[in-house]
């Protein structure tokens, strides 16, 4: 039997990819501590430049906690769009080596080059090839790792940020996997590690050490068949095309509880433009609108509702909302942070087809309006525009 093809799969993971892009844009901001997220106390890191993390500040820690370690860093709220923007510009560079490219989040993918080797070159030509394209036509840098598993590549990636290239030679996959921490691999948490502890196990080598059944019988069969996969870096995983959009949303952690209902409503309408702008911008509608609320207690809820028509514009998305609102205490409990999402999603936004059936004409002036609008926000900022009617209800 003929010995399976291996594959050639590049993992790309853009470099502190926020901070980067703020750099990017404020080059004043060179080699300074940059920390994405907000300068609100309450709310969290998302990115962190190199020169930020040299404090120990990482993603998803507190920003408070961040503000501790490091008083003098550059505080600046999260430019989804711009982050978006950027994203779409650096995936289209990774389509045009192969059609097999499965986006991770805004920053990184894996793409399998295997059946590109004729017309692009091998692995790690077309990775150097990637990385020079995204510098010349982003100003940003990427790090690339090259093996023939997705387990391998992603921690091939990491190796050597930032702007790095690590290949993993076919046939000494172990080799290169010993050395490393357990934390490393996929499916190895807190909890893994110290009950790995137990066997003394501390790096992947270790973890090679133990037979399958001793896994087996301390971890149950599936998780200890996966660890002893991983630790070989076996990983039969495929590499998929780009995963269809679920859900679009957006939420915001307030720096201050909001009791006052005017305020929230406020709130609920700034998160409508954001979120009803990106549902247009990728040409779909939805018809299940949710809303988030969490309150001061951190007690947090939501409520749903699916609608008999598909919707895209920042009127209708804000109306449900207010509905769903009635539903919860916003308003009569304080509350920290309020989020909105549009899912059950359908092709035709703005950008797409219209529908042949409308059933209500007073929606497609709406779309019309909102394409206008994100026309106009798109060449002069957002929130160049808001139409008056959005505003009514929040008047008198």
């Amino acid at each position: 039997m003929a010995e399976p093809t291996r594959r050639h799969i590049i993992h790309l993971d853009m470099d502190a990819f926020y901070a980067s892009v703020e750099v990017l844009d404020n080059p004043q901001l060179t080699g300074l501590p940059v920390v994405v997220g907000g300068n609100s106390n309450r709310g969290v890191v998302s990115a962190a430049s190199y020169a930020a993390r040299k404090f120990g500040i990482h993603s998803a820690m507190p920003i408070i906690t961040a503000k501790k370690l490091c008083p003098q860093a550059v505080f600046l709220p999260v430019r989804m769009a711009r982050y978006q923007e950027i994203s779409g510009r650096i995936m289209a560079i990774f389509h045009r080596f192969t059609p097999l490219v499965e986006p991770i989040s805004l920053d990184e993918a894996f793409l399998d080059v295997t059946a590109s080797k004729a017309l692009k070159g091998d692995a790690v030509t077309i990775a150097a090839e990637i990385k020079k394209m995204v510098r010349e036509e982003t100003g940003l840098t990427v790090s690339a790792g090259v093996a023939a598993t997705k387990l391998l590549a992603k921690i091939a990636s990491d190796q050597n940020k930032p702007d790095g290239l690590t290949v993993v030679p076919a046939g000494r996959e172990q080799e290169f996997l010993a050395p490393l921490p357990i934390a490393r691999l996929w499916g190895v948490g807190p909890a893994t590690r110290d009950s790995l502890a137990m066997f003394s196990v501390k790096t992947i080598g270790d973890l090679c050490k133990l037979p399958l059944t001793t896994l087996v019988a301390k971890f149950g069969n599936k998780q200890g068949e996966h660890l002893h996969l991983v630790c070989q870096g076996i990983d039969p995983r495929p590499v998929i095309a780009e995963h269809e959009i679920k859900s679009i949303g957006n939420e915001e952690t307030f720096a201050t509880d909001l009791l006052d209902r005017k305020l929230i409503k406020q709130e609920l309408l700034t998160l409508c433009t954001k979120v009803g702008k990106r549902v247009r911008a990728n040409g779909v509608q939805g018809k299940t609108v949710t809303i988030k609320v969490k309150y001061r207690d951190f007690q947090q809820v939501s409520r749903a509702n699916t609608l008999d028509y598909a919707i895209d514009d920042d009127r209708s998305l804000y109306e449900t909302g207010c509905d769903l609102l009635n539903k919860t205490e916003a308003g009569r409990r304080p509350i920290r942070l309020l989020g909105i999402t549009v899912s059950n999603l359908h092709p035709g936004g703005a950008s797409g087809q219209l529908s042949l059936f409308a059933p209500d004409p007073t929606r497609q002036k709406r779309r019309a309006l909102y394409k206008a609008i994100d026309t106009i926000s798109d060449r002069y900022g957002n929130q160049t525009v808001i139409p008056a009617m959005l505003l009514l209800d929040e008047q008198g």
